[in-house]
């Protein structure tokens, strides 16, 4: 992941476009008029060995009879030139090019390559449009149209897709800071893009348009830190799913790669929308609310989730329920206390519901009532304000005294109301009021419902970005900074056939050539991960061994066939239910064995599998299930299970690592977790024994790279708690799981130290997003002095967006490691932290370092900056650096005896720049 040479690619201070000419249609002469008739304002060099002048422009023959090295390199020349072009620019000192030619076979372009990383040239393309930076001034693409300045960026896989955005856009009025088309993306691919674009000042929204995402890993950090600052968009292509035909379990078929991608973007932060207008229209709407969208986040706004409508003419109130029922909004509730406090200010004929219809006759003061009466319960939801314009009231008059009178409860919780003004010429004046009091405007209520649904939606990914769990108490005689384990219900009675080690279980199937395992093993090894399972007994293939195996366990029995070649047990009829005597399993067993032979006479049978019969009426049949991502890795899978899995299509993906607020958010996610609440007589079940399952299951996969696939179904679920009575898994010698192939690197439990501090036993450990209220506590006992040596400012307290900031951070790029020990009440507490990050290009980590004021001098603060150290010099990162009040005497002296040095170049009058070199040749 790298940025470097970036600003060269964006804001060049000098271009050369090798392939210029005066031929008509020729992508060359597109190239150049767009350049040299842009506002372009530093050199501008055409260069092409066949001509000596083009227009009134010297044309030069080659890079070196260029007056200067270009900053930024636009090449449209034959494919077979370009690896020269490449090295020779690289070696005059230029560090970007544009590739605009198509038709570079991998030879060629591996040859491009090799010339670019020689002089760490940055390449965008090949097979591109180009790309256009209005604020530079620059059109270095064969687009139809220039960009006008805005505040957008566009970024495209699809060139032809750029050409259209920008006629799109100019009939709109609609301005960009960038527009980029990444073509092949050989080197600048969307990681790069996000973290340069994330840090660009003319940029407030980020907008995507993909057909694929490479380098998962990469992608994931880049987008994650982008969109904490501004939001990003994704329009992807290609819904259709791409379930995997040969997959051996339902989880294989059902996570298609569509609905991977969807849990990345969700992970990350980011919003998917369908069509390209509602990449503008969302682009719109968070951009205008994003401060106030991460403030919901963090506060968890109750008005944030739910509608209530107001309107002046029931037909708008229709239109926009409906809407809502389409986009899955759900509109508030108008209590009856609400409905009492509405009563004096409205006719005897309103609707006394949501939608709230104040009737077409309504005066100013019945609007203001009623808006007033709605903003001052937060339990109202947002407000959705539709008016149609009558003969009754001008619509401004109503706009100014909405805004005159609503103003103190507007500010106090910004967006909460937004308008829909129908009509056209005589709401204009109305619509310009509401939006400079900076209140969100829609043409339809439909429009209005559909931002909503939006913003909901993007509340809801920020909030994965974000969430910090609550502490957890340490459990006696765990170590203090490891997180417990779920807490596996497993059945004494379980008995199997082979080692109960999760490791031992897949060496003993890879030996014999097996990727399946039995059921039986299976489930041992699910056990072993603190997956509750039933009892299960393996008997020969006999009648008579399966009725003395029932016999011995008890009645009613399930007795299922045994065989490596059989997945789908009930696919073939090999499973029979509610076996009550030794009589009904022989004719059981009888019957099985004779469908297996008819329906799969390939088939070795192994045996079968005895297992007491569940019988909990009330619970449900679910899914929990993991496979591997050719993009992104590990994936986990939950929904509604059963037989008919695929029939019903019940479910949700999440990327682990899974913590507890992540797991409920997947269960959440689908239609069966209503009924895991309960309905009717029937008592929630214990959704608490899904997660977890979930989170067990997550971190099996980060822990045994071996495991392919997962398959929990069903997974049994009431207000008794889970248990899985089927599981079936698939491993493989090429590893393609394991933490190494998460696309968000898991908590590095690796780094977790257990020390010695005069006489104290300490942690030594990596921040998690669980430690947000003990991270709190801490910083609660900093004095103010220390405050402000930290921080730069003195006070003791912390939003919950910024604490989430410093707990929830990306392993990838950046660490924190947390002194900890448990305090008197045993509950687990931080005594120092010292945190870095790195740049994209891995050059520079910026340190911070801070110890309870209480704990000061002792040595504690060296202790973490050593491991810290340590981990930058592990990774490969060039220096750390630091400022440092010239006050923090004693972080000065810390400093020096590790080996930093002041930077004499930094010439801040309060603060001193601390610089280490890691490396030598840093």
């Amino acid at each position: 992941m790298t940025i470097r040479h970036l600003d060269q690619l964006f804001a060049p201070r000098s271009v050369a476009v090798f392939g210029a000419s005066d031929r008509a249609g020729s992508v060359g002469a597109t190239v150049w008029r767009n350049v040299r008739q842009g506002a372009f304002k530093g050199p501008r060099w055409p260069v092409n060995p066949k001509r000596n002048q083009l227009g009134e422009d010297t044309c030069y023959p080659d890079v070196a009879g260029l007056p200067a090295p270009p900053d930024l390199a636009v090449i449209c020349t034959p494919p077979a030139s370009v690896p020269g072009l490449i090295d020779a620019l690289g070696a005059r000192g230029t560090r970007a090019a544009v590739v605009l030619t198509a038709g570079l076979d991998a030879a060629t372009k591996a040859a491009m390559l090799a010339a670019a990383g020689r002089h760490l040239l940055r390449i965008l393309g090949p097979n591109c449009l180009g790309l256009l930076s209005p604020y530079a001034g620059l059109n270095a693409s064969f687009a139809h149209l220039d960009a006008q300045p805005g505040s957008l960026a566009f970024v495209s896989q699809s060139g032809a897709l750029v050409t259209a955005m920008l006629d799109w856009a100019a009939a709109r009025g609609i301005g960009f800071s960038h527009c980029i088309s990444l073509g092949e993306h050989a080197d600048v691919d969307f990681g790069d893009l996000l973290d340069w674009l994330a840090g660009c000042p003319h940029t407030r929204a980020i907008l995507l348009y993909a057909e694929s995402v490479e380098g998962a890993r990469k992608f994931m950090s880049a987008a994650r830190a982008a969109a904490r600052n501004k939001p990003v968009l994704i329009v992807k292509a290609g819904r259709s799913a791409q379930g995997q035909a040969a997959a051996a379990s339902h989880t294989g078929a059902l996570a298609a790669s569509d609905l991977v991608l969807d849990a990345a973007i969700r992970r990350a932060g980011m919003l998917r929308v369908d069509t390209l207008q509602d990449l503008f229209d969302a682009a719109e709407t968070l951009s205008h609310f994003k401060g106030q969208i991460v403030s919901d986040v963090a506060t968890q706004s109750p008005w944030a989730s739910s509608l209530m409508l107001v309107t002046n003419g029931g037909g708008a109130g229709v239109l926009a329920a409906d809407a809502c029922a389409r986009e899955g909004v759900p509109l508030a509730p108008l209590t009856e206390t609400m409905k009492a406090a509405l009563e004096p200010g409205l006719p005897a004929n309103w609707s006394r519901a949501n939608p709230v219809d104040i009737i077409g006759d309504a005066p100013v003061e019945r609007y203001v009532h009623t808006l007033r009466t709605l903003l001052q319960d937060p339990a109202t939801g947002t407000v959705l304000f539709m008016h149609a314009p009558t003969a009754i009231v001008p619509s401004a008059d109503i706009a100014r005294a909405l805004v005159a009178e609503l103003g103190p409860l507007l500010r106090a919780a910004p967006g909460r109301l937004q308008a829909c003004w129908l009509g056209a010429r005589a709401v204009e004046e109305a619509r310009r009021i509401f939006d400079a009091a900076g209140i969100a405007c829609h043409d339809t209520p439909e429009s209005a419902v559909r931002a909503f649904a939006m913003l909901a939606t993007y509340r809801r990914n920020q909030f994965e970005l974000m969430q910090t769990p609550p502490l957890r108490r340490l459990g006696a005689g765990q170590p203090v900074g490891v997180l417990a384990p779920a807490q596996a219900a497993v059945d004494p009675a379980l008995k199997v056939a082979a080692p109960s080690s999760i490791s031992a279980l897949i060496d003993s199937a890879l030996r014999e050539g097996r990727e399946l395992l039995t059921e039986p093993e299976a489930k041992a090894l699910l056990a072993a991960a603190g997956v509750p399972v039933v009892a299960t007994t393996i008997v020969a293939p006999t009648p008579e061994a399966a009725a003395a195996a029932a016999q011995a366990l008890g009645f009613p029995v399930v007795l299922k066939v045994l065989s490596a070649q059989i997945s789908h047990k009930s696919d073939i009829g090999g499973v029979a239910l509610n076996l009550e005597t030794a009589q009904d399993v022989r004719a059981a067993a009888q019957a099985i064995l004779a469908r297996a032979a008819q329906r799969r006479p390939d088939a070795i049978i192994d045996g079968f599998t005895v297992q007491p019969m569940v019988r909990r009426p009330r619970a449900l049949e679910l899914i929990v299930g993991a496979s591997v991502d050719p993009q992104f890795g590990p994936v986990l899978l939950f929904g509604q299970g059963g037989t008919a899995v695929e029939v019903v299509a019940d479910r949700a993906v999440a990327l682990p690592p899974l913590n507890a607020a992540l797991a409920r958010g997947l269960i959440e996610r689908t239609r069966v977790a209503r009924l895991l609440h309960g309905w009717r007589d029937v008592p929630a079940a214990d959704i608490d024994a899904v997660v977890d399952t979930l989170m067990a299951v997550s971190q099996l996969l980060a822990t045994e790279p071996r495991i392919a696939e997962i398959d929990i179904n069903p997974l049994l679920c009431d207000a008794q708690g889970a248990v899985a009575l089927d599981a079936r898994v698939r491993v493989s010698t090429t590893r393609p799981g394991g933490a190494e192939h998460f696309a968000i690197r898991p908590y590095p439990e690796d780094l977790v130290e257990a020390v010695d501090w005069h006489g104290r036993s300490l942690v030594l450990r990596p921040i998690r997003p669980e430690d947000g209220l003990q991270h709190a506590a801490f910083v609660e006992k900093l004095d103010a002095l220390d405050m402000r040596m930290r921080f730069f400012y003195s006070r003791r307290q912390i939003g919950p967006t910024e604490m989430a900031r410093l707990t929830q951070i990306d392993y990838e790029r950046e660490m924190a490691f947390i002194a900890t020990a448990p305090a008197a009440d045993g509950v687990e507490e931080t005594l120092g932290v010292a945190r870095a990050v790195a740049d994209p290009d891995n050059q520079e980590a910026e340190f911070a370092i801070t110890v309870r004021s209480d704990l000061k001098g002792g040595g504690l603060g060296e202790l973490l900056m050593r491991k810290l150290i340590r981990h930058f010099e592990t990774r490969g990162t060039q220096c750390m650096v630091g400022d440092v009040l010239k006050e923090n005497e004693r972080m000065l002296e810390l400093a020096r005896q590790l080996g930093f040095a002041i930077d004499p170049a930094h010439d801040e009058p309060d603060t001193a720049r601390l610089r280490l070199r890691l490396r030598t040749d840093a």
